[in-house]
């Protein structure tokens, strides 16, 4: 067979795909990632092969970038984009896969003659040649020596919000920064009194009472989360909900808040909690498309509403509520692992823009609840500003109290947040996305 008449590889193709869909459509990999899979019939080996192509690929793009600028004899922005696209995979295959290097530079060649043009492809073959010439640890050192945001594949203003958020006393950041690019486990949550953690496959969780960790296979081909009695959530965000549901109130306990529940997941599971306790969720979400999604996961369970509502104008009475939850709004630089792409989407302005709806949508959650409730403000996120100010902040407030949530959830160690009684949780740590939680009680 000729060079001209080499078949592209699908599973190659499908990461490709991915990366276009990421660059140009602002999409999320781990949504992309099922479609493109389907499209061309992947399954088993081949799945996971491209899964990891595309997502290692988008984690690692900045040390990549770094390595193929030393290639390169002009800059990368002028390189057109999808022959750039192509010349990341072909880098992670050389540097961070174990594929062979003939064989990673044959099939990124043969997908650039494909999709864009011969020339392409040559320029490919030389660039690629020369990333191969030596590991990743050599490139490192000759690229960026000492440098952890080229080293780990963060923006350097990430890495120093994140190394101030670790008070890092003792030297965890390169910790905390090579957890976010591992490949992130799939945990399930068993939604209470509609299923039980035995009849889930894999690990029980270790801080969850009702997760387990995947150890592989299809998540929708477990019966129970077929049928909707359990589902796909971080250990992380199952304990934001579990905080939201144990912390202790006075009095009565009938009426439960998610104020911004999209896409679902923590709604699902304080409603399988409201139930056991005869308690009503309702479940407020500002867009369309996402309360579709939250409708959809909690199902027809009629002890939860779902509205369409703005948070920062909750449709609630003041001093109304029992118990709320505010996961808000935020950068999702707690998740990296999951979602990758966020690391270079995210800009120090939108975090100024994220702080000012915490804070409205914070000041709205302290309106409706009622004194002797609880209030539990949670971010994926451990920036300072989206954490500890914006709870601050409210506190400040008289009569609001930021309360101890360390005797709710007394199996997590090690998670001491910035404010005293707050938690934080850490990848590198506790093997969760980096949530944020503070109890806060209007007295």
């Amino acid at each position: 067979m000729t060079a001209a008449r080499k078949r592209v590889d699908p599973a190659r193709l499908a990461a490709f795909e991915v990366l276009k869909g990421v660059r140009v459509d602002d999409g999320y990999a781990n949504l992309l990632l099922p479609a493109a899979l389907a499209r061309h019939g992947l399954t088993g080996r081949d799945a996971a092969f491209a899964t990891e192509l595309a997502s290692g690929t988008i984690r690692r793009q900045g040390t990549y970038d770094a390595v193929l600028a030393a290639c390169i004899d002009r800059p990368l922005r002028k390189v057109e984009a999808k022959v750039l696209d192509a010349l990341r995979l072909g880098a992670h295959q050389v540097l961070g896969m174990r594929v062979p290097t003939h064989a990673a530079i044959d099939t990124t060649v043969t997908l650039v003659r494909a999709k864009v043009n011969q020339g392409a492809a040559g320029f490919c073959n030389a660039v690629l040649r020369k990333v191969a010439a030596q590991d990743l640890d050599a490139w490192l050192a000759q690229v960026a020596p000492g440098d952890l945001a080229v080293a780990h594949s963060h923006p350097a203003w990430v890495v120093e919000e994140l190394r101030t958020a670790l008070r890092d006393a003792s030297g965890e950041l390169p910790e905390l920064l090579a957890a976010d690019n591992l490949p992130p486990r799939v945990t399930l949550v068993a939604r209470p009194g509609r299923a039980t953690r035995d009849e889930l496959p894999g690990t029980p969780t270790s801080y969850s009472p009702h997760g387990v960790v995947l150890e592989g296979g299809d998540p929708s081909a477990v019966p129970a989360v077929a049928e909707g009695r359990a589902g796909v959530q971080d250990e992380g965000s199952q304990l934001v909900a579990l905080a939201a549901a144990d912390a202790p109130v006075e009095g009565r306990d009938e009426a439960w808040v998610d104020l911004c529940a999209g896409p679902g997941g923590k709604a699902s599971l304080l409603a399988a909690l409201a139930a056991q306790r005869g308690a009503r969720l309702v479940a407020v979400e500002r867009h369309h498309h996402r309360a579709g999604l939250v409708r959809r996961a909690v199902g027809a369970d009629p002890g939860v509403l779902v509205v369409q509502s703005d948070g920062t104008r909750a449709p609630f009475a003041d001093d109304s509520v029992d118990r709320i939850l505010l996961d808000a709004p935020c950068t999702g630089l707690g998740a990296l692992r999951r979602r990758p792409e966020a690391r270079w989407r995210r800009t120090p302005e939108d975090l100024a823009e994220l702080v000012e709806l915490q804070q409205a949508l914070l000041e709205e959650a302290v309106r409706v609840l009622r004194p002797g409730g609880a209030l539990l403000y949670a971010t994926c996120s451990p920036l300072l500003a989206e954490t500890a100010e914006v709870v601050a902040r409210a506190s400040g407030r008289e009569g609001v109290v930021v309360d101890d949530l360390a005797p709710v959830l007394p199996a997590v160690s090690g998670a001491d947040g910035p404010l005293p009684g707050t938690l934080q949780l850490w990848p590198h740590r506790h093997g969760t996305d980096a949530m944020f939680l503070a109890l806060l009680r209007k007295q």
